[in-house]
């Protein structure tokens, strides 16, 4: 995994910023967290996203580190509507 790796990702998640995610992060022992969120804010090392999926996850916001991408311990899928 090199600097090029990172950067990309970073690059393309900086440019969904504001853009509706559905987010699917492994939790180990084969757990899955689905949850549908905004991109809200970036920075050089994690980015943020704030989850509105459901009425107890109102307002709640969750960092994750590019690397957490590029290892498929997360998984970003931009929403279409």
């Amino acid at each position: 995994m090199g600097k090029v790796d990172v950067k990309a990702v970073r690059n393309a998640v900086y440019r969904a910023i504001g853009s509706r995610v559905v987010v699917k992060a492994n939790r180990g022992r084969h757990r899955f967290d689905v949850n549908e969120g905004v991109i809200k804010e970036v920075y050089p090392h994690v980015f943020m996203i704030q989850i509105n999926d459901s009425e107890e996850d109102a307002g709640k916001t969750v960092s994750y580190t590019y690397t957490d991408i590029l290892t498929k311990d997360v998984q970003l899928q931009l929403c279409t509507q």
